[in-house]
């Protein structure tokens, strides 16, 4: 499968704050992590998932996630050298839900809004919220945020 997502960082968030609410706790590391795959494990809320993601394109790349036990998720976090750990709130504006991610620990402070498309030149319609676009930029990717752990 393809995913087809772009990154975004917000503005102060002072329209966005009321706007988030039920948010899930996400706990992520990963197995390995090489130029062109990784494989990660996350803890989100009460249920567990492996994600394999394949490619360089930083917009377009083949993922393929799995749900697994949450004890089981739990466990391969012990073999991840670092844990990524934020707070996701998902935001339905029009057609699409916003996912906003809140960091914590040695990224506190760090907001970055994601939206997953259908194609790569689909129309979206922006918050006011949102910012400078960051997809292309593998700073913000989790695989790479997790090194600045």
């Amino acid at each position: 499968m393809i995913e087809i997502e772009r990154k975004f960082l917000i503005n102060d968030g002072s329209e966005l704050r009321s706007q988030l609410v039920k948010g899930k706790t996400i706990r992520q590391g990963y197995l390995f992590t090489e130029q062109a795959k990784s494989c990660r494990v996350r803890v989100k809320g009460t249920k567990g998932f492996l994600t394999l993601k394949f490619g360089t394109d930083l917009l377009s790349r083949s993922e393929f996630e799995y749900q697994i036990p949450f004890e089981e998720a739990y466990e391969l976090l012990k073999h991840c050298d670092k844990i990524l750990e934020k707070t996701r709130y998902e935001i339905p504006a029009g057609k699409h839900v916003w996912e906003i991610d809140v960091f914590s620990g040695a990224l506190e402070g760090l907001v970055l809004a994601e939206i997953e498309l259908s194609d790569a030149d689909e129309t979206i319609d922006f918050p006011s919220w949102i910012a400078e676009e960051v997809t292309h930029d593998p700073t913000y990717l989790n695989v790479n945020l997790i090194n600045r752990l």
